[in-house]
């Protein structure tokens, strides 16, 4: 497993606010899918309410 550095905004209540996370995952679309994941199950969002912009090794 690698470590990727997945950027990005999501919209808060008082407009979008940045992240970065570091996530390890097999690869790119892993990491992508436990960001997505844990922004739902933590804060309650949908998937539209989060964009990622960068995933990097």
């Amino acid at each position: 497993m690698s470590e990727f550095t997945v950027t990005g905004q999501w919209n808060a209540r008082d407009g979008w606010q940045s992240f970065e996370k570091e996530i390890e995952a097999e690869n790119e679309d892993v990491a992508r899918e436990h960001v997505l994941a844990e922004f739902g199950s933590k804060h309650g969002l949908k998937r539209t309410q989060v964009e990622i912009e960068e995933v990097g090794a």
